[in-house]
């Protein structure tokens, strides 16, 4: 928007300076009381917000106003959420001196700029998922990632290929990405258009101004202390991160503490593809639920971020596995110290995100003391960790910090029922500075005198009804009412005239109230001071509250792992590195609690041994239970390597390295890829990545294109797996193509399974019980009647089926249309074709009809006839 500046107001050219400054995002600029919005930001604000969108003159009555839009101030935690989460960008600009203070135009400045990566509001941020802040940098032969979550401290660094990167952005799901402007197209080819994106100007990703600047950030002269220094495009990106923050105004950063490398080499890979189709954190289906639904019992808002992390980064450790194991399993032992825990946890909140606060000063009066309070529930969980009869619980314990100097200095500074804000004060203890005891004696016996003068003059004046009041405009006031104006002193001073009443003012009220008011002034001020100085004293405890929040963090997944094992009795699983997937009595997970009341899920067995049965084939009709067994053989091998109980019997898990799934049909017609394609190019990405140690499930692989091409490439994959040393992986083979069967007469290794069915009185019954052998028959025509399918469609389809099969083997020839057509005519039922003499009565009754001359009367009467000769059959 442009404007001349003889055309505008003064303030109009105050916020056209500032928005200039940040002309991409929404401008919120403070005018006393309201935040407005002018211009393209008010049309925006007013969609977003559903506020009203007004118009306002700029000093020119002949050309029309500028849009506005506005809010009150203190609505702010309420709107601002609405602008980010809608993707905006949005810069507060605030009052940066008492207007009651300067008669020339209010100073205003941008404090902040808030953007979705950025975001620090609670009401802004979701409590159970980390809120990133993602940096990509294209360098010449890998790709540079970086992380941080400012509302946390985290910050991550990793590089790779295309695909690595993608799997990450995936995985992190982050609010917002950085990248160089040069590369704009490439950020949408290679990640897609989903993400919220922001792009920089390419010196921003300079290598050598990036690794300045994280090494001035971490005061260190390199960074090999932090495992990264070899990661020149990671590092990129993460100096690029650092460069942001400081365009958007967050330079208080004492949380950020530590980088890490994203070391995948420790934990299970995971696509894009296989995270959604197991449904590990989403359910596909609106209103299902995912896996992430049914282990998440954790008790504090880290504990439930990094469950979600342990999802979707299962470990590859045999050491660290059973670490987490055997801490489940104390849990589960003692039934009486998970309650006390659980209990105690629910008294934390987020300390993770309240250590970020204090660093960044953002913390309330409330906050801080809720902070000794919960710093109170984590010496009772250490004490009760310690009172276990597990040394893993004990060490546990013994990194839990209680802080008890820190609690102190906050219980005796500040009251136990502080407010959520500083502006009128009232929160520092009485006993903390004598000078602020001596401002509140002012002020409390002060209100006390006016209330002496009040009644005095009362007396003296015989004035009643005299009280004394106060008011902006002149301060406080002696009010007279008209019936009692006579007695009015001569010394009085009036100062208002009302319908009513007469205002007057002494010298005497005036001095009191410069010394009431002065006080109060004073003693917000003081109380901020004092303030100012506890977030000091308790910045200096920053590192041990982060460390107190991961351990407390780790305890609370666990004990929700416990919880869970409890409620599903679920058992421990046997982690080893022998590469066998021996499931006994597996069961889905979320299915399993999503049936309805009474109904048991039928549990089944798998095994997948490299030596004996590496590859299982399964066939069954439609809706027996395939997929479902596949992924919760994927299900429960994560959920072991999360260091988790599962839900089966007994589990032996081999460690597997990747997972990998290619289930159901999808396309992506915006780049030209159709279904077989995409299904192809999935096919394609597991064969080319995976290793003996993965686990690959396909269900119905090849079923878009014709059967026999189908068919082929099915048979060559199962192939490959099987012959190719670098490739034998465990593998479930979902099917239909029921030629896949004679597979295993060739492949040693490979074996057939079906899900068993059983026909009653032409109905089919699901057993959903997986047995040795093949299917023979898919059912597929059942289904469709289940489905609803029209009648005449199910029948002729069987009858197809039928022709089909005996095409197939050579002993008929398919029917042509024409014969197909007669001899649906042929099985229709004719009335007039029937042979039962009391139908042919009724027959020769309707055909003896003139209809044209016939009487409504004789209608009816013939009616009668043909229901008597129906019901006289009957008889």
């Amino acid at each position: 928007m442009s404007k001349k500046d003889n055309e505008l107001t003064p303030m109009m050219r105050q916020f056209f300076e500032l928005k200039g400054k940040h002309p991409d995002a929404v401008l919120l600029f403070r005018c006393g009381d309201f935040y407005e919005t002018y211009g393209d930001d008010a049309v925006v604000a007013s969609q977003i917000l559903g506020i009203t969108l007004t118009r306002r003159n700029n000093g020119n009555s002949d050309k029309p106003g500028t849009e506005m839009a506005g809010f009150p101030h203190h609505a702010l935690d309420s709107y601002l959420p609405r602008l980010i989460r809608a993707g905006k960008r949005v810069a507060i600009c605030d009052q940066l001196e008492d207007p009651k203070l300067t008669k020339k135009l209010v100073k205003r400045g941008i404090t902040e700029l808030v953007t979705p990566g950025v975001a620090m509001t609670d009401n802004v941020l979701n409590h159970r998922e980390n809120n990133f802040l993602a940096a990509v940098h294209f360098g010449r032969t890998t790709c540079g990632l970086s992380l941080l979550d400012i509302s946390t401290g985290e910050f991550l660094v990793s590089q790779g290929s295309y695909e690595h990167v993608e799997k990450l952005l995936t995985t992190f799901a982050p609010k917002e990405v950085l990248h160089e402007s040069s590369h704009r197209r490439d950020m949408e080819l290679r990640f897609g258009s989903s993400y919220c994106t922001y792009h920089l100007d390419d010196w921003a990703f300079n290598a050598q101004t990036s690794r300045q600047k994280v090494q001035a950030h971490f005061k260190v002269k390199n960074l090999k202390g932090f495992g990264i220094d070899h990661l020149e495009d990671g590092i990129t990106a993460a100096g690029a991160i650092l460069h942001y923050l400081d365009i958007t105004q967050h330079t208080q950063l004492g949380h950020i503490t530590a980088i890490r490398p994203i070391e995948h080499e420790r934990f299970v890979r995971l696509d894009s593809f296989t995270i959604r189709s197991l449904e590990l954190h989403a359910s596909m289906a609106e209103g299902g639920q995912s896996l992430l639904g049914v282990l998440d019992r954790t008790a504090t808002p880290m504990g439930g971020r990094l469950l979600r992390r342990w999802m979707l980064f299962p470990l590859r450790d045999i050491r660290a596995i059973n670490a987490r194991l055997d801490l489940v399993d104390d849990y589960y032992r003692e039934p009486d110290l998970r309650a006390t825990i659980d209990e105690c946890m629910r008294s934390l909140g987020d300390l993770e995100r309240t250590a970020s606060k204090i660093s960044t000063s953002r913390i309330t009066p409330r906050e801080m003391a809720t902070l000794a309070t919960a710093l109170g529930a984590l010496a009772q969980i250490r004490a009760a960790a310690m009172s276990a009869q597990s040394a893993a619980m004990h060490q546990k314990a013994q990194m839990l910090d209680p802080l008890t100097s820190l609690v102190q200095r906050i219980t005796t500074t500040l009251e136990p029922d502080s407010p959520a804000n500083t502006a009128k004060g009232g929160y520092i203890r009485s006993g903390v500075s004598q000078q602020l005891d001596d401002l509140r004696q002012i002020a409390n016996g002060g209100k006390s005198y006016l209330l002496r003068i009040q009644e005095r003059e009362a007396e003296q004046t015989g004035i009643q009804s005299l009280k004394i009041g106060y008011n902006n405009v002149f301060g406080y006031y002696l009010e007279v009412r008209n019936t009692y104006r006579d007695r009015v002193p001569d010394n009085w001073i009036r100062k208002q005239t009302l319908a009513q009443a007469e205002r007057y003012i002494t010298p005497e009220l005036k001095e009191y109230e410069e010394r009431i008011i002065g006080a109060e002034d004073r003693i917000v001020s003081l109380e901020a001071e004092l303030y100012a100085g506890l977030i000091m004293y308790v910045q200096g405890f920053i590192t041990q509250l982060q460390t107190n929040s991961q351990v407390i963090a780790e305890m609370d997944c666990l004990l929700s792992f416990a919880q869970v094992a409890e409620a599903g009795r679920y058992v421990r699983p046997e982690i080893s590195t022998d590469r066998v997937l021996d499931i006994r009595g597996g069961r889905h997970p979320v299915i399993e609690k999503a049936l309805p009341a009474g109904e048991q899920y039928i549990p089944n067995d798998v095994l997948l041994d490299p030596k004996t049965q590496q590859i299982i084939i399964i066939t069954g009709p439609n809706m027996a239970g395939k997929s479902a067994l596949l992924r919760q053989t994927a299900l429960i091998t994560l959920m072991a390597q999360m260091g988790c109980y599962v839900p089966a019997d007994s589990a032996h898990i081999g460690v597997v390295d990747k997972v990998f799934t290619r289930v159901g049909a999808s396309d992506n017609i915006s780049v030209g890829e159709s279904t077989f394609m995409v299904e192809m190019t999935e096919a394609a990405n597991i064969l080319n990545n995976v290793t003996p140690q993965s686990l690959v499930l396909f269900d119905e692989l090849g079923r878009g294109t014709s059967t026999y091409d189908g068919i082929s490439i099915a048979w060559a994959i199962v192939e490959h797996l099987h012959q190719n040393p670098q490739a034998a992986a465990r593998t479930l083979f979902a099917t239909h193509y029921h030629e896949l069967g004679d597979m295993e007469r060739q492949l040693e290794r490979v074996k057939n399974y079906n899900v068993t069915v059983r026909e009653a009185e032409g109905k089919v019954i699901f057993l959903r019980k997986l047995q040795p052998g093949a299917s023979t028959h898919s059912f597929g025509i059942h289904v469709a009647r289940l489905a609803g399918m029209p009648p005449t469609i199910v029948s002729r389809a069987e009858e197809m089926l039928t022709a089909l099969e005996a095409h197939s083997q050579g002993t008929r020839e398919l029917p042509p249309p024409e014969d197909i057509g007669r001899k649906q005519t042929e099985t229709q039922l004719s009335f007039f074709q029937l042979d039962d003499p009391v139908l042919e009565q009724i027959r020769d009754e309707i055909v003896g009809l003139d209809i044209d001359n016939l009487t409504p009367r004789d209608a009816l009467n013939r009616l009668y006839e043909i229901r008597r000769i129906v019901t006289g059959r009957k008889g």
